[in-house]
């Protein structure tokens, strides 16, 4: 059986279909390699929310054929999606899968040795679109079902294997034991997709409609990782509050979140982005109420202007979120609160970015995420003419950052002399990780700390916080805490 390696690009979500891939290959009698130059065959799982994504992606396929011409590489992921004839061009692409086909790349590598060099694989795949017509529009292909290959006369370039992301129904998921916790804090992703319609976001088309993992499977993987001895566990999702409104038996996501306390013996769960609509009174509450959920709300919020949050097509105004906010601040003083924010979105004038600003100072934000505007195609952003110029949006991003940099030092240090309980870590999960002698770890409200002396990872310990080293904080270890280790396996 070939050996593989898949290199992730992008999102939790993304992250997680890679985790998900690599196990079925696994079972298959695949063996991993440990790096790209080891492999027979490279996966490259991809993202496209932004054009510097797209342009990642396609420099490390340029990279990976330059150092080793000989090795298959398969493009797959959002990317692959949205414009897999793009992709299809580079040297060394051999195919090129889209979301929609993503769970039958184990077939494909089968095939690889199974079918003799001349033959075609088109067989093994019926109902697939192949494709090589690179002046079909994304709106057109979506939906379509053809099969052609590439003519032996013209220019070889990687066959296409992709169709309509709205009629996919599989759920493509495993937990992610690597990225952010390194193996320490896992990532499962129990949601996929979205049904809304956000005027910049591309993910909706490259991922298709919302779906759910099923609650029994979720109780399942979770108690997998917890007798395994992860401590924390990071529910992620495209669109987490969604959950379960697809399931025939509809499912909202605080039962979901209360079977989980019930049934499993995970110690803390962690919930990632969730849309600020779907943070309700009773989920603040639930919060609120147990010691097991970290106090951590992501809320994106993309503008305080409500002129531009009608034009981006979100669901709330200002004055929603900052309700949200105002609710959680009020049940739970120390939450971590962060938020995504879009710089430079078309038609964004000063006063539109100066309200901006002023309603993320009027709020105890912990923390922010800013991306520069990037017109996706087939969005209906990517149509509009009043353009932000590049400069501006440059600088809008900067003061953007500054003031979320402000924030999370203001956060930082009115945790000065309190006790917070934290996870250890791996050395090698913080990019501050340089720093001998140290050991991260993580509080419940999403701080990082610095820690004198080298500890066990997956530890819990209480931390009396004395100061600040750069973004992270510095205490003394409460001895008397009942520091206990769980054994990853």
């Amino acid at each position: 059986m070939p050996t593989f390696f898949i290199q992730q690009f992008g999102c939790r979500a993304t992250q997680a279909d890679g985790a998900a891939l690599e196990r079925q290959l696994l079972d298959r009698g695949c063996t991993s390699a440990a790096t790209p130059a080891a492999a027979d065959i490279v996966v490259v799982n991809t993202c496209t929310v932004t054009a510097s994504a797209d342009a990642q992606a396609r420099d490390a396929i340029r990279k990976l054929h330059a150092a080793n011409p000989a090795v298959r590489i398969i493009a797959t992921g959002c990317y692959a999606q949205r414009a897999p004839e793009e992709l299809a061009a580079l040297p060394g692409v051999a195919w090129v899968v889209g979301n929609s086909h993503k769970p039958q790349i184990p077939q494909l590598i089968d095939s690889f040795s199974a079918v003799a060099p001349t033959e075609s694989r088109n067989s093994f795949f019926p109902a697939a679109t192949l494709h090589s017509d690179s002046t079909v529009p994304f709106h057109s292909f979506v939906g379509a079902q053809r099969l052609s290959a590439p003519s032996r006369d013209a220019p070889q370039h990687g066959e296409i294997l992709t169709g309509n992301i709205f009629e996919r129904t599989e759920f493509l998921s495993a937990p992610v034991l690597g990225g952010e916790g390194n193996h320490t804090r896992p990532t499962l992703k129990i949601q996929d997709g979205c049904d809304s319609r956000c005027s910049y976001c591309v993910i909706p088309f490259v991922r298709g409609r919302s779906r759910s993992l099923p609650p029994g499977t979720v109780i399942q993987e979770i108690k997998r990782l917890s007798e395994a001895g992860y401590r924390e566990i990071v529910l992620s999702g495209i669109n987490l509050g969604t959950y379960g409104r697809d399931l025939s038996t509809r499912v909202e996501f605080e039962d979901l979140l209360r079977c989980i306390l019930d049934e499993t013996s995970v110690e803390r769960l962690r919930i990632s982005s969730i849309e600020p609509l779907d943070v309700t009174q009773d989920l603040i509450n639930l919060f609120a109420s147990t010691d097991r959920i970290a106090q951590h709300f992501h809320m994106p919020l993309q503008s305080g202007s409500d002129h531009i949050l009608a034009a981006m097509h979100r669901w709330y105004r200002a004055e929603h979120y900052a309700r949200r906010v105002e609710l959680i601040r009020e049940r739970l003083p120390h939450a971590a609160i962060g938020a995504d924010v879009i710089a430079g979105f078309p038609g964004e004038s000063e006063d539109d970015h100066a309200t901006t600003m002023a309603f993320i100072e009027s709020l105890p934000f912990t923390y922010l995420h800013v991306f520069s505007f990037s017109k996706r195609p087939g969005t209906k952003a990517a149509t509009l003419s009043n353009e932000v110029p590049g400069a501006v949006i440059k600088r809008r991003a900067r003061e953007l950052r500054a003031l979320g940099e402000a924030k999370a030092t203001a956060f930082r240090q009115s945790q000065l002399g309190r006790t917070l309980r934290v996870l250890t870590l791996r050395s090698g999960d913080s990019a501050d990780d340089s720093k001998q002698d140290t050991t991260p770890a993580l509080s419940s409200n999403y701080l990082k700390l610095r820690l004198s002396g080298i500890h066990p990872p997956n530890n819990w310990l209480d931390v009396l916080i004395s100061g600040e080293a750069g973004t992270a904080l510095v205490g003394e270890l409460i001895l008397s805490c009942s520091v206990h280790s769980a054994p990853l396996r």
